[in-house]
């Protein structure tokens, strides 16, 4: 990954909804039990909704529907929120090189596709572009309706590779090319 300064590190997702949904549950649960400690130690009768949960977990096999099912929503929350905290949730931005230590910069995935399929469109004998920029490769598929295919081919690599450099990104895709000929007409 990065060096000290970090640049090409991926920008990952803040989450704060998923993180503020869980502290507000947590919350209220706690001080739901909190209430409830209180109570009991102030010599009050404690909560009945807790008498009903210990008996009805007294009560219970572990083999039970309802046991069983909540086991598996606690599981799948608890699953889902340590993908969450793994894994990047911007991956669709692209980090760009920095100039200055203390600014990041990202650039979409669907922006700069668009920037490379304009410049391919500049080529003369280029009828339609398909970009796509991904992770390991810029994938671009081109239709050529005029030109011979190598002359095509070179003018579009040299002007790809160079707006390719000019996104500044911190880890360039190399360029996938393929160039071809319009289908007839009713295939």
């Amino acid at each position: 990954m990065g060096g000290a300064s970090g640049g090409r590190r991926r920008f990952w997702s803040a989450r704060r909804v998923p993180a503020g949904l869980l502290a507000l549950v947590i919350l209220a649960i706690a001080g739901l039990f909190l209430y409830d400690i209180a109570a009991v130690r102030a010599h009050r009768p404690g909560m009945s909704w807790r008498h009903g949960l210990a008996r009805q977990l007294d009560e219970r096999q572990l083999d039970d529907v309802w046991v069983l099912t909540g086991a598996a929503v606690a599981a799948a929350v608890g699953l889902w929120l340590l993908v969450l905290a793994l894994t990047p949730g911007l991956r669709s931005v692209l980090t760009m090189r920095r100039a200055h230590p203390d600014v990041r910069a990202g650039l979409d995935r669907d922006a700069a596709a668009t920037v490379l399929r304009d410049r391919a469109l500049e080529v003369a004998g280029v009828q339609s572009v398909r970009v796509a920029v991904k992770r390991k490769k810029t994938d671009v598929r081109a239709v050529s309706h005029f030109r011979d295919l190598d002359d095509v081919r070179d003018d579009l690599t040299a002007v790809l590779e160079a707006a390719i450099r000019g996104l500044g990104l911190a880890r360039p895709s190399p360029l996938s090319l393929h160039v071809r000929r319009p289908g007839r007409k009713g295939r």
